[in-house]
């Protein structure tokens, strides 16, 4: 019955399942409540203020805590936490194994003894020991071992906005590394990877950089040449694997006939090695891979200039990926500063080692569960309502007959209707996702503190039973995404635009499986170009520095950006097409040409699907089938 549904595109608007997001609604006050309980607390003093391991909120006057000796004292002249040992991190219990105290200024320069200690307490004021030493006894009490800072004390800075000394050595910042990274069993590894991060920051900055202007200029040429864009494509990628696979062997040979007097060289040959073959695999799946797809390529030309069409009537779809990457920042923002607000609610409670912890008695401890619900929720609400937003905007434009007459904002036009119609049927189909994605978050978690300790059986399944999830996210999350379309059409609730996408993307089967391989193949293809061209921009600049800089780091990390920023862009042309598709499968079903039913469609389009169907049929794969699903123009 809902194959024969009137489709009557941007005729009728309507409110679509509003309870999910009068729900919505209702989740994100209880969110705000978690927030404002934490704040009414004293968490937000204690998280930005910063506290000693005796209560005492620094930068303030403050209550005595009964049974705890040095509490309740007055800190306004001492706005700065200090810890005793600040690179001593107990991972377990996630917090810092060291006294803290409230100083009113950290040691910008190293302290090797503890007269330099009591030096710098004479001449800046700011005593770095506990508060029952004073500084003349510095040197001579005994307990002075234990209760001042562990010496040489590094030189620190305060972070700006939370009043904390950090330590400004990056040996410290690989001890940090060091507890966090367990797997880790070779510190000086470590040492050297982080240092030659922090060596080349200027380079990664530049190529991340350079990762986000190879985008926009990729998604420009997408709009303007897209006939000729597919075999540029292929090509420049054929040529950036060869080149790319060519330059590593080339530096591996050169820098193994030279001789190797550090370790670092040592270590750069050996992941000059890895990559130089990790590149030859990769090369090879890829050639192997466009052979078979070869005879496909052609097709796709047609769909990338519809889709360009798209971009050239509506140019600020391009910066969608902007828009909601900035709001999905400051939600993380705002969901962070709260889950810290959160690890320092609750009541002063003595520990066993005589310090003050703050702690949440009863049901209240387990907000943090809700909070991580609402990370999920409200992360997936941010990303529907971009692709309901550029669903409604393609939609417009598919079935708008003039062009002239688009509205002169197609983006902010739908953005409207969905702020004043569909913002239920957004909430309902991130909750979904979230109902999917926490299990297998849940079962991650399990397989991770399990590992090693479960036996092979329990193992499979888990990772069974996680991979299932995972394939059932992902087809449903494109499922919504045909549903929000079909919402956008014609504004009938989630459940029954889902239903009807599902029809149509099932009677259109065939023509979705080719699409979206040959579309998805070829924007993977702009992908891999994006990351090939900043890693061998990379490898290049990194080779003046092989001598006192590790590679395997800052490579790592300037290839995940650049893949990160390419998939952003990327994924809003991907969108386009399967948005043009469900409308073009849409007109095709209900439209004949006849009068009174014309086609909505570009002729481009059209033409895409009928030469389609020919080279399917000459190729004997469509047979019958392909030729009953489109009807003779």
């Amino acid at each position: 019955k809902s194959s024969k549904r009137e489709w009557k595109p941007l005729e009728d608007h309507s409110c679509t399942d509003v309870p999910w997001l009068l729900l919505f609604v209702l989740f994100c006050i209880g969110m705000g409540f978690i927030c404002g309980f934490s704040i009414a607390t004293g968490a937000a003093a204690r998280l930005l203020s910063g506290y000693d391991s005796y209560g005492n909120i620094c930068g303030q006057k403050n209550v005595k805590v009964e049974g705890i000796v040095n509490s309740g004292l007055d800190l306004t002249h001492k706005k700065y936490v200090f810890f005793l040992d600040p690179c001593n991190i107990d991972l377990v219990h996630q917090k810092i194994k060291s006294i803290a105290l409230c100083v009113s200024a950290c040691p910008r320069k190293e302290l090797k003894t503890l007269a330099d200690i009591q030096k710098f307490a004479e001449t800046n004021g700011s005593t770095l020991c506990s508060y029952e030493l004073q500084p003349s006894e510095y040197t001579t009490d005994p307990r002075a071992a234990k209760l001042c800072p562990k010496y040489p004390v590094p030189e620190s800075a305060p972070i700006p906005f939370f009043h904390r000394c950090a330590p400004v050595n990056i040996s410290c910042y690989a001890k940090f590394a060091e507890a966090l990274i367990t797997f880790v069993s070779d510190s000086s590894v470590l040492h050297r990877l982080i240092s030659g991060v922090m060596t080349s920051k200027e380079i990664i900055m530049g190529l991340c950089l350079l990762s986000l202007v190879l985008s926009m200029i990729l998604m420009v040429i997408i709009r303007y040449i897209s006939r000729v864009l597919v075999w540029i494509l292929t090509i420049l990628v054929i040529l950036g694997s060869l080149g790319g696979t060519g330059v590593l062997w080339w530096l591996y040979a050169k820098q193994r006939i030279s001789a190797l007097e550090t370790q670092v060289a040592k270590d750069n040959l050996q992941a000059l090695l890895i990559y130089a073959i990790a590149a030859t695999v990769f090369t090879v799946i890829l050639f192997l891979i466009m052979l078979i797809m070869r005879k496909r390529v052609a097709l796709t030309i047609a769909l990338f200039h519809v889709a360009g069409k798209v971009f050239i009537h509506l140019p600020l779809l391009v910066f969608q990926p902007f828009w909601t990457f900035f709001v999905l920042i400051l939600f993380w923002a705002y969901w962070i500063t709260v889950l810290l607000f959160l690890g320092t609610t609750g009541s002063p409670v003595p520990n066993e080692e005589g310090f003050v912890e703050f702690r949440m008695a009863g049901p209240l401890k387990y907000m943090w569960w809700y909070h991580v619900v609402g990370l999920i929720w409200i992360s997936e609400f941010i990303l529907a309502c971009q692709q309901m937003t550029v669903a409604g905007a393609v939609v417009t434009y598919y079935f708008t007959r003039e062009k002239r007459n688009l509205p002169f904002t197609p983006i902010l036009a739908s953005v409207n209707r969905l702020v004043c119609y569909h913002l239920g049927t957004v909430a309902k189909g991130s909750f979904i996702i979230t109902l999917v994605k926490i299990p297998r978050m849940i079962l991650m978690y399990i397989h991770t503190q399990l590992k090693g300790k479960e036996n092979a059986c329990a193992r499979c399944m888990l990772k069974a039973c996680i991979c299932c999830l995972w394939c059932l996210e992902k087809c449903l999350t494109y499922l919504n995404q045909n549903a929000y379309t079909a919402t956008a059409i014609n504004s009938t609730n989630f459940c029954t635009s889902a239903k009807d996408a599902f029809v149509i993307l099932v009677e259109n089967a065939l023509r979705v499986a080719a699409i979206n391989t040959v579309g998805d193949f070829m924007l993977f293809l702009g992908k891999v170009l994006i990351v090939c061209s900043t890693g061998l921009a990379g490898i290049m600049l990194l080779n003046y520095q092989r001598d006192y800089t590790i590679w395997v780091l800052p490579l790592i990390i300037v290839c995940l950006f650049a893949f990160l920023v390419a998939h952003c862009f990327l994924s809003i042309y991907e969108m386009v097409v399967d948005v043009l598709f469900l409308c073009f499968a849409i007109d095709t079903k209900h439209n004949d040409g006849s009068p009174g039913r014309e086609f909505y469609m570009d002729k481009v389009l059209m033409e895409f699907v009928e030469n389609s169907r020919k080279s399917m049929k000459e190729a004997g794969r469509g047979g019958g089938a392909e030729g009953r699903e489109l009807k003779p123009m």
